[in-house]
This record gives C-alpha cells, structure tokens and sequence, in this order.
C-alpha cells in the first residue's frame, strides 16, 4: 500500500458538500475543465455542468478544508475566464460520486 490518508499523522477532516454556481465569462473557456483539474488535485467529487444561463454548477463532495480551497480555486477560473460571481451554498454530503465528472446537461 502506497498511500494512506493516515500517514504521517494525518486523520482525515470532516465531510461535506457544495453547490456552486459561478457567473461571469465561464462558459467556452475551459471552465469546466479547470474545475475538474482542481478537484481532482483536492480529491474531491461531484461534477460540473454549464447552464442555459451562462453560469456553470459545480456540486463538490469531500473533506470540508480542500473544499473551501477549492472554492478559493473557482473564484480564480482559467486564464481566459473573467469570474464576476461565486455563490456557494452548504448542502448535505451524499457520497454518491466516485470521480469528479463534467456533465453536459442537468440531466443524469
């Protein structure tokens, strides 16, 4: 075994969810794209998706300190992005996702 989230003395942090929904030039710049790099790199799960309103929806699962890093991430965006809106909202951890994922529609 190679990895532990144990090791070293790590314990691991406490559980949850967001949705995110970020505006502003996000959509036909990468942005979903990025935000898949970013929580890949924090191990984290759920997917993105692009709305019909220009805006793209985050949902993120998994330890609550890489998700508030990768908030701070979404408020950044790609180079050719330009985020004028993050506005995320706490709701309940599922664990229903096994990667994190880019959706092309609200649908399943």
């Amino acid at each position: 075994m190679t990895e532990s989230g144990n090791r070293e003395g790590r314990r691991p942090g406490r559980m949850g969810a967001v949705e995110v929904m970020v505006g502003g030039r996000v959509q036909g710049v990468g942005y979903r794209n990025f935000a898949q790099r970013r929580a890949l790199e924090r191990r984290l799960t759920g997917y993105a998706v692009n709305l019909p309103d220009g805006r793209v929806k985050i949902r993120a699962e998994g330890d609550l300190e890489a998700i508030e890093q990768f908030v701070r991430d979404l408020g950044t965006g790609p180079p050719l992005a330009r985020v004028e809106r993050v506005e995320v909202s706490a709701i309940p951890f599922t664990g229903r996702y096994g990667d994190f994922g880019i959706r092309f529609s609200e649908g399943r």
